[in-house]
Parts: structure tokens; C-alpha cells; sequence
């Protein structure tokens, strides 16, 4: 036999056999008539660190109302059409190129990713189908959209469709999706919301006006509306219109979900590892790392703060973050205060929309905000490798910071430009001559700033970056100011690297999830705990005995000191305030707890001048912390090893042979412990920093006033 001959014949059995195995799958697959009553497959829940409390259950308690096509807005369809399928009612079941498309990349990636499906090859998987990206279900889905097609008319599957299709994790249906996000029925949608219900199908979780991708929805409702212009759906006017909506959505029903940020966080990395629809329907089983105990202290302590606060201040808003330094695991998070609180502010009322307080928006994960004297401690912390001790003297004088010549070397806001530099503290006064330890405890600026000239802005920016600070990418940018709150964090990454100095300086990954079980039990993921040493031990014990001692720190809270102690623990804390009272920050910790507290507008408006950390962000953290410690055992951190000073300004003097100088007179910041500078004036930064010294000693040491300038032996 010739060789075309067998090849002929093997062809022919290989056809043979691919019509019986598509013969067989038809066979398997249930009548047409079952699809309007098809249930949906089983939902993802998510429990507490427990694995008893369920926060809440992805899909559960679906909800759908089956709207008759004609009462089904005529802009629902459209638009629908239009970005989903625009051919749909001239071609059949299936879209031939799009499949060709899809099996492309699929043959070209080695994986089956591509669905190239139309709107009746949805309504076929969405009724019917798993969730498996597999040849076979493909096959099967192209038979059911074949027979769909056969037996409906086009009206019929749209109809079908839009009462089917998920709108949401709880969602199916158009009636419903409108009901649930507008508070009205289907038929009274107008073009800017069918445009919006349009654009969620295609990833429900991610979409979900409720979660955390707003902006990305507010994007591809605009799509909608521009497909549907382009299709000559609507007119241009019709398109401007509806752009210039603004769609207010109804608060979420608190529906049995707790810890609502946080679950949305968590549903977030979900459908980012496994997929929309497996989160959806896959029967997924989440224990997270959630304190429940700790979750409801924290979202009452920020509920009644931020209430108080915008009585007080004008402060509509707060967040915290409780993190467990030992493990990275995330205890306890409020993005917002009162999630479920009813608002109406425009939907997509985020970070620049001119808004005070949106509750369903997360601070702690999505909000950058300066983050004020909280940053001091990895600024001193760098100083401290670099070998200056605790007892280091930097002088807190008015000092300008600029050497731009048209900035005044004594600082005078009457003659200064914008190009100068000069900051003073909060009630306007200088202390003089001050230790590293009194100015970290009392945040107090000048000294701060001048560490951060002596450690470097890349050094500092790459200390704070490796303790997790990532958002911190631009050193180059920031200048001096970054100390006092320059760059922007978000609050989840603050605490982390407070964790960080808890933990002695070992970074471990934070994390929000335990352990991801399927639906037939089979473990997809468990904790690991992933620990990296970012920085030594010594500098950061350093921190923490600073931050830590209470005496050091009475100066600045004064009347507020006891919202700062608590009784049989060892606390360590810091403050800051950003420019402006724009954002009040509260961060402490223990060995085994890290909180931060941020405190603030979500429009980024500033609070009342009086609206600092410690007033707006310390009650908040305090009333968490009273009742987050209550039952936990005395833990005390690790002390430091006796520091020997290499110089005698690291060991308190300022007197010196005689004389009194700032720290540049004795330190070359490129080699800090090493000889002291022969040319101290070579430091750019020198002359101003000797003036301001040089005034202050006029005043209180008149007798070392004018004393030689020439470097002193040590």
C-alpha cells in the first residue's frame, strides 16, 4: 500500500474518531430547556484566621430577578452588544476568527488561555459548564452555543443572557445588578449606567463597583460608551451626556461580610492568582490571617475617632493596620471608617475627586500619603550604622538649608524664596543644642534633617526601601524634606516596616492568607513564613530604646502622655504630621504587635491646623492598643549593646577644647568616625550650619563666642 494511501486512511480514522468524540460530548450534555434554571456552581469562602468565622462567601445568597426582554432598556442591550459582542446578531453561535484567534495563542503560548467567545458561547458556559480551561469544555461549549442558537432567536439569547450573567460576586442579572448598585429597577437605567453594568461582566470581582478597582471600571464604562458611538449606537451628544454622569452607587448591604477592606483585599490576590471565575464558582475555602477580636476593636477605634475628629477637625477619615512583627501576618485592617456607611458622594470618589470620605475606599492598600516624622526612624537608624551613637549632639538652631545664595543664611521667611529650605517644629521654638535620642523621641526637625544630609537621601531612601517602603523610589527628588515628609507610602507598608524594627530588624513578607483549599479539599496554598535580616541588630535596638522611653518623649505629648504608656508593656511610638495637617500618622509597636494609624481627608484637603497626629491619629491608635493589650503577656525589647563613642560630640559634649561648633566641624558625614575634617568649610553645607550654631552661642555661651574656627585635635 502507497504511502498517501495509509496516510489517507489515517487521516479518515482520525476524522472519524474527532465526529464520535464530539458525537459522545453532545450526547452528555443536558437539553436545551434546563438552561433558565440552571444553578449557579459552588462559592469561595473566606474565613478568619480560625478557620471558624466566615467574613464572608463569594456568591453566596445570589441574587436574580428574570426581566423580560422588553423591559430590558433598549441602552442595556446596546451596550451589551456592543462591547461583549458586536456581531452578534449577524453571525452564528460562534465567531470563526475569534476562535482562530484564540487557538493561536494558545498553540503559540502552549496553554489554553484564549476564549474567542460570543455571547451565546457565554450564556452556554456560564449555564452549564466548569470552570477547567480545557479542550474538551471548549468543544462542549461550542455544541451547546450551536444548539442554543438553533432553538432561540437572538432576542432570546440576550435575554437569556442578561438575566444570567454575573454582575458581581453575588450578582446575576441585570435587575439585580441595578437594583443592588443604583436602587433602581432595570428599566429606568439610563445610557451612563446600562454602559456601566456593560462593563462589568467580563471580570465581575474585579469590576465590582464595591471593591477596589473603581477607577479601572469608570475606564471601561467609557469604552462601552465609545464602542457604542463608534457603532453608531448613539449620538455624539448622547456620548457627551453620558461621560458627564456622575453615577452615585447604593452602599453596599452589609450582608452578612465582615471585615469588608480586608476581605476585598483578599478577594483581590485571589482572583489575581487563580481567576475571576474560579474565585467565583470554583468552591474555594480561604483561611486568612484576620484577628476577629482584633478586627472589631480596630474598625470601632477608627469609627469613633474619625467621627471625633471631623467634629474637631475637619478630619473625615482614618485607617489602621495591625500586623504581627513575628510572622508578617496581617491581624487586623480598616481601610476606611464605617464601609457600610450610607454616602452620597459620587461613585468613583477617590484620592483627588474632591471628596472628604468615601467608606468603601482602602487607605491603607490604595491611599499614598506623605508620611510626615514617621520616616525619622529609618533616618537615624542609618545614622546609627554609620556610627553615630544616641548621644550624638546635632543642634536644633534656625539653620537654612539651601546654598542657593538668594536664600538668607539665618533663616527669615520675609527675605526667603521658594528655592529655600529652613524648617522649624511645630510651636515655632529651637532647643538649642540636642542629643540624637531627644530629637528621634521629641521628632523634632533641624536635627532631623541634618542626620539626613550626614547619612545621604539615597542611603536613607534605600534603608527605608529595604525595610518596605517600595513606594519610595525616587531619591533624587526628594532633597532634605524627605524627612519630613516628602515621598508618599501607603499605610500598610508603614506598619510593615515598623514590624520590621520590632522583629530586630528582620523583614518578614506580610501576609493576608493561611492556607487556599478547592472544592474537593485539595490544599493550593499554605502559609510559608519568608524572613530576610535587612538591617543589624545593634542600630535597630537603638530605635527601639529610643522610641520606647517614655521620659524621652514626655516633652512633645505633654497633656497627651498617657495616651502613649500603657501599664506592664513596652511600647515604642512615633508620630508625624505632613505639611499642611493634610495626614496625621500614629505608629507603635510592641515585640509581638505593629499598629499604624493613619488620620485625614481622602481628597487630600487638609485638617484644621490643631488637627495634628497627636490629636487626630494618637486616640485612635491609644483606644486600639488599650484593648488589643489588655490580655497579652509583658514583652519588653531587646536592649542595645553599650555604645562607645568615637568622638566626643557622639558622646553629648558640645564644648570642645573651648569651643562650640555644629557637627560638621568634627565629622566628614563620608567617614564619620574617622579623622576630623582639615578643611571643615569644604562641606557645602558648613557655613550655614556654623552661623546658626555661632548665634545661638552669642546668646547662651557668650563665652565661647567667637572662638577659633580652626579644627581641634581629638
Amino acid at each position: 500500500m502507497r504511502r498517501w494511501q495509509i496516510a489517507g486512511i489515517a487521516a479518515a480514522g482520525a476524522l472519524a474518531l474527532f465526529f464520535i468524540s464530539v458525537l459522545y460530548l453532545a450526547s452528555t450534555l443536558p437539553s436545551i430547556q434546563e438552561i433558565a434554571n440552571q444553578t449557579i456552581s459552588q462559592s469561595t469562602k473566606i474565613y478568619d484566621r480560625t478557620g471558624t468565622i466566615l467574613l464572608y462567601e463569594i456568591s453566596s445568597g445570589e441574587r436574580r430577578t428574570v426581566l423580560p426582554f422588553n423591559e430590558i432598556p433598549q441602552s442595556m442591550k446596546d451596550a451589551t452588544v456592543s462591547i461583549e459582542d458586536q456581531n452578534f446578531y449577524n453571525e452564528p453561535a460562534f465567531d470563526v476568527r475569534g476562535i482562530l484567534r484564540a487557538f493561536y495563542v494558545d498553540l503559540t503560548t502552549a496553554s489554553i488561555s484564549q476564549g474567542g467567545s460570543t455571547i451565546t458561547q457565554q450564556l452556554a458556559r456560564t449555564a452549564f459548564l466548569t470552570l477547567n480551561q480545557t479542550v474538551t469544555r471548549k468543544i462542549k461549549e461550542l455544541i451547546l452555543a450551536i444548539k442554543l442558537n438553533e432553538y432561540y432567536t437572538k432576542d432570546e439569547i440576550l435575554a437569556l443572557y442578561l438575566n444570567q450573567v454575573p454582575y458581581g460576586p453575588t450578582i446575576s442579572g441585570v435587575e439585580a445588578a441595578s437594583e443592588a448598585y443604583f436602587g433602581i429597577p432595570a428599566s429606568q437605567m439610563n445610557l451612563a449606567q446600562s454602559a456601566m453594568l456593560a462593563a462589568i461582566p467580563q471580570a465581575p470581582s474585579y469590576y465590582n463597583p464595591w471593591g477596589t478597582h473603581v477607577e479601572e471600571l469608570l475606564a471601561r464604562q467609557k469604552l462601552v460608551l465609545q464602542k457604542m458611538y463608534e457603532l453608531g449606537k448613539i449620538s455624539k451628544g448622547d456620548l457627551n451626556q453620558a461621560l458627564a454622569y456622575k453615577i452615585v452607587i447604593q452602599p453596599r448591604r452589609a450582608n452578612g461580610m465582615l471585615a469588608p477592606h480586608f476581605v476585598l483585599a483578599v478577594e483581590d490576590y485571589l482572583v489575581q492568582k487563580y481567576g475571576e471565575a474560579m474565585v467565583d464558582r470554583g468552591g474555594l475555602k480561604v483561611v486568612t490571617t484576620l484577628d476577629w477580636n482584633l478586627e472589631q476593636d480596630a474598625e470601632e477605634s477608627v469609627k469613633q475617632g474619625a467621627e471625633q475628629n471631623q467634629a474637631l477637625y475637619q478630619g473625615y477619615n482614618a485607617a489602621l493596620v495591625a500586623e504581627d512583627p513575628a510572622t508578617g501576618q496581617i491581624l487586623a485592617m480598616v481601610g476606611s471608617r464605617d464601609y457600610f456607611a450610607t454616602s452620597s458622594l459620587p461613585f468613583g470618589c477617590t484620592p483627588g475627586a474632591n471628596c472628604k470620605f468615601e467608606p468603601n475606599f482602602n487607605v491603607a492598600t490604595q491611599g499614598l500619603r506623605q508620611p510626615g516624622s514617621s520616616l525619622k526612624p529609618f533616618v537615624y537608624l542609618t545614622a546609627f550604622e554609620d556610627g553615630y551613637t544616641p548621644d550624638t549632639i546635632l543642634f536644633d538652631v534656625p539653620t537654612e538649608f539651601s546654598t542657593d545664595s538668594a536664600c538668607p543664611s539665618i533663616p527669615d521667611m520675609a527675605s526667603a524664596n521658594k528655592l529655600c529650605f529652613h524648617p522649624a517644629d511645630f510651636e515655632g521654638t529651637f532647643a538649642g543644642p540636642i542629643t540624637i535620642r531627644d530629637a528621634l523621641a521629641q521628632s523634632v526637625n533641624v536635627p532631623a534633617v541634618k542626620a539626613l544630609y550626614l547619612v545621604g537621601v539615597k542611603n536613607a531612601v534605600q534603608n527605608a526601601y529595604n525595610f518596605g517602603l517600595t513606594t519610595l523610589t525616587s531619591p533624587d527628588t526628594y532633597g532634605l524634606s524627605l524627612v519630613l515628609g516628602g515621598g508618599a507610602v501607603h499605610l500598610i507598608d508603614l506598619t510593615g516596616a515598623y514590624s520590621v524594627l520590632a522583629a530586630d530588624g528582620v523583614k518578614h513578607d506580610q501576609a493576608m492568607v493561611l492556607s487556599v483549599q478547592d472544592a474537593n479539599g485539595n490544599t493550593l496554598e499554605s502559609w510559608t513564613d519568608r524572613a530576610t535580616t535587612v538591617a543589624p541588630a545593634q542600630p535597630v535596638r537603638l530605635v527601639n530604646d529610643i522610641l520606647s522611653d517614655a521620659q524621652a518623649r514626655e516633652p512633645l505629648f505633654a497633656n497627651s502622655m498617657n495616651l502613649t504608656v500603657f501599664p506592664g508593656h513596652d511600647v515604642a511610638m512615633k508620630t508625624g504630621t505632613s505639611n499642611d495637617y493634610r495626614d496625621a500618622w500614629a505608629m507603635g509597636y510592641t515585640p509581638s504587635l505593629a499598629v499604624g494609624v493613619w488620620a485625614g481627608n481622602n481628597d487630600n484637603t487638609p485638617m484644621q491646623k490643631n488637627g495634628s497626629s497627636i490629636l487626630a491619629a494618637v486616640p485612635i491608635w491609644h483606644a486600639f492598643l488599650v484593648k488589643a493589650l489588655a490580655d497579652q503577656p509583658l514583652e519588653t525589647f531587646v536592649k542595645p549593646e553599650p555604645v562607645i563613642p568615637a568622638k566626643p560630640v557622639f558622646a553629648g559634649q558640645y564644648v570642645i577644647n573651648n569651643q562650640v561648633h555644629s557637627i560638621l566641624y568634627y565629622v566628614d558625614k563620608n567617614d564619620p568616625t574617622g579623622p576630623v575634617p582639615a578643611d571643615p568649610a569644604a562641606d557645602p553645607q558648613f557655613h550655614n550650619w556654623e552661623l546658626g550654631v555661632q548665634a545661638w552661642v552669642a546668646v547662651h555661651l557668650p563665652q565661647y563666642s567667637g572662638a577659633s574656627t580652626a579644627p581641634a585635635a581629638q
